[in-house]
């Protein structure tokens, strides 16, 4: 009775402790982002945090999509470059009518020989269109693709080939549009909504704006993960033939995975755009997916915060020791992603857990001992 009991409690406690952890990590995060960064770092430290907050909103998508969900998404640069792409075509236009008045062709475009602004780019010009497409556009498009590969069962390493192959045709689109900038991409934004982006007030008010981003969309992957969906989604990436059995359809829980990934993309990109001042086709290729991609995995792409972290951790160090060693970063990145896949498999947040293994491990014979029977009755 006295071994029931204790056990009851220690179970009890644990799942009491377990309940107040995430509260208690999204309250310190917030608190490291609305208070300690904007006091201790620079205006350039904070900008440069910013673009990694960026980074982070894309590892949240994708530690939902590949963690719980077993896709490998090589290809988020696609929904990436979508919402970057679309905020800077409003930016520009917007440029343009502060400038030269409603109506008025961006600069780029008038050298590259357009006499008026291309029809499509049109209803960009309000803010209302451009954010409703942002949201709505990269995840559309995600429901569509996901529909046509998750129904024919394509996973595992053909789907990741599919991703990274729509984001090369991606890149390479791009490249050959002229009227989205080409290969020199789109740059020199001046305001933001109305607000000077010269102005470093303003600057500030962007990291605050992808702080409580990157706060709002892991509030939204940790309600879903708690809910019955989640429980559903990891049942698919470890089951999916029981699940299928049981009468869902797995591919219908991947689509809604694989858009809300999406969606985070897109809001991560329309945010990179005002807070690094240019983006291109270099930034939505194959090789910012594969990066995305890292930072999730060496940070633990099955827990909430090991993604942002990963990413966060990765885009800090590249930046550091770039500025330090500039020839010596993609040795490191690759020795680190080894080392990581090769002795931490769960990432760096997997790190308490294995040293609470090892500790308990540890203990085990001590107690083992201590309980023999002639130990008993010496």
């Amino acid at each position: 009775m006295t071994t029931f009991r204790s056990a009851f409690t220690t179970a009890h406690a644990s799942g009491s402790s377990s309940r107040w952890r995430a509260p208690a990590g999204f309250v310190l995060a917030a608190a490291v982002l609305f208070g300690l960064a904007p006091a201790v770092l620079s205006e350039f430290r904070l900008n440069l945090l910013a673009k990694f907050l960026c980074y982070a909103i894309v590892a949240v998508g994708i530690g939902l999509a590949w963690g719980r969900g077993g896709m490998l998404t090589l290809g988020q640069g696609v929904f990436f470059g979508l919402g970057a792409y679309l905020m800077a075509m409003h930016l520009k236009l917007a440029d343009a009518e502060l400038r030269d008045g409603p109506g008025s062709v961006p600069v780029f475009l008038q050298i590259a020989g357009f006499d008026a602004v291309p029809g499509w780019w049109a209803p960009l010009a309000s803010p209302v269109v451009t954010l409703l497409a942002i949201l709505v556009l990269p995840a559309a498009i995600a429901v569509l693709l996901g529909l046509v590969i998750f129904k024919r069962r394509v996973k595992g390493a053909y789907f990741a080939i599919l991703s990274q192959a729509l984001a090369a045709a991606f890149a390479i689109l791009l490249i050959g549009q002229q009227s989205v900038g080409g290969s020199n991409g789109l740059s020199s934004f001046h305001s933001f909504f109305g607000f000077a982006l010269n102005d470093p007030v303003n600057m500030r008010m962007l990291f605050f704006i992808a702080a409580g981003t990157l706060l709002a969309v892991v509030l939204l992957a940790w309600q879903l993960t708690r809910s019955r969906y989640g429980e559903l989604l990891v049942a698919v990436r470890d089951q999916e033939e029981r699940v299928r059995f049981l009468g869902y359809d797995p591919a219908n829980i991947k689509v809604v995975a694989y858009a809300f990934a999406a969606a985070f993309a897109g809001i991560a990109g329309a945010l990179f755009v005002p807070v690094v001042g240019i983006i291109s086709p270099a930034d939505v290729g194959i090789l910012p997916s594969i990066a995305f991609l890292i930072g999730v995995a060496i940070g633990g792409r099955e827990t909430l915060l090991g993604p942002v972290i990963g990413a966060v951790a990765v885009a800090w160090a590249q930046t550091t020791l770039s500025e330090q060693f500039p020839s010596m970063w993609t040795y490191a990145q690759g020795v680190l992603f080894i080392a990581v896949v090769g002795f931490l498999p769960g990432g760096l947040a997997s790190i308490v857990a294995l040293l609470k293994r090892r500790r308990a491990a540890v203990a085990k014979p001590q107690v083992r001992h201590a309980t023999k029977p002639e130990e008993a009755t010496a």
